[in-house]
């Protein structure tokens, strides 16, 4: 399959939902099997840009959720590939069971592509947040979770979601991103990560809207602090990079976890399961939305409201290096 490719430029033009329907659209160009369906949402999505290349492949429900999941479910069943796309809330929480059953049971070839996640859509208030998603939809077993950082790797998700057999979920935000990569990712596939930067005092892991705001903190902790600050866009939640995980816990010897998602049973959730099995000691903070609802205003003030813009990440590395770690390698007295 030919790749997608988008500039540096591209993305400050184009939206990460415009970039991920002109991948899907060039995509039903060379795949027959490719459709796609919207619950009344093709517009703000921009799913239906396909439906606009092709609208025989194109079906809009309504406001029906629910019935969307069985009929893309029976979609794949008959042979094609279908490409659903709603907001995050409604994909993941009013289509919970039909997503579960319907597609994750019976391993059914459905692609979800789940638009304003996260406080992405932050003025629209805390209903249609969405900072639960990554937590259901990682507990469906079958499920694969991609959450890309910016338009250019979100166009890879999208070709990579085709290629896999089975259900994926690709969560990405409401707006314009800012670019992370001005080329495509290395080897990007499901199960891996990309290091954006290397370092050895501490290691940031961000999803999405986190990593972008991880590399500004690396850069801002290495020229006012001196610090070496490892950073890994973690685009692939489940199945997850356990490698670049432990390597992390074993070379840095303090971790701290970014995304725009509730603390609990997102990201920072799984990098801890991993890690716990290691068995080594290591310093730990996770950053996201605590245990509570989100406040309401523009995803920028929600994000600085909550610390995990910039500055508090620069903030809270600061703090972790205070905390007393073992120089040595011997572990056996950690175990």
């Amino acid at each position: 399959m030919a790749g997608m490719t988008y500039t540096a430029e591209a993305q400050v033009d184009l939206s990460t939902a415009e970039i991920y329907g002109r991948t899907l659209t060039e995509l039903a160009a060379e795949h027959d099997d490719v459709v796609g369906l919207s619950a009344d949402l093709a517009k703000s999505t921009k799913i239906g840009l396909l439906g606009e290349k092709y609208p025989e492949r194109f079906f809009n429900v309504g406001i029906a959720e629910q019935n969307m999941m069985g009929i893309a479910a029976g979609l794949a069943a008959a042979g094609y590939t279908p490409f659903v796309s709603t907001f995050a809330a409604f994909a993941s929480m009013r289509a919970c069971e039909q997503v579960r059953t319907d597609l994750c049971y019976g391993n059914a070839n459905v692609k979800i592509i789940a638009t304003h996640t996260g406080t992405s859509f932050g003025q629209a208030g805390t209903t249609h947040h969405c900072t639960e998603d990554i937590a259901i939809m990682r507990s469906f077993a079958r499920m694969v979770v991609l959450n890309p950082a910016d338009g250019m790797s979100t166009a890879q998700a999208v070709e990579a979601a085709y290629e896999h057999e089975g259900p994926v979920y690709i969560r990405i935000n409401r707006g314009f991103d800012q670019p992370v990569y001005d080329k495509p990712i290395e080897d990007f596939a499901i199960g891996k990560s990309n290091t954006l930067r290397d370092g050895t005092d501490l290691t940031i892991i961000a999803c999405g809207a986190g990593v972008w705001r991880a590399v500004q903190a690396a850069d801002i902790l290495k020229a006012e602090d001196q610090l070496s600050i490892r950073v890994i866009d973690m685009y692939s939640l489940k199945p997850i990079d356990e490698e670049a995980i432990l390597n992390a816990v074993a070379e840095t010897r303090r971790v701290l976890t970014v995304e725009d998602h509730n603390i609990i049973g997102g990201l920072g959730t799984a990098v801890g399961d991993v890690a716990a099995k290691g068995g080594k000691g290591f310093a730990f903070r996770k950053l996201g939305i605590p245990d509570t609802y989100s406040i309401i205003g523009q995803p920028e003030d929600i994000i600085s409201h909550y610390g995990f813009d910039e500055n508090g990440i620069v903030d809270t590395v600061r703090d972790m290096m205070k905390i007393e770690v073992e120089e040595d390698d011997d572990w056996d007295d950690e175990v």
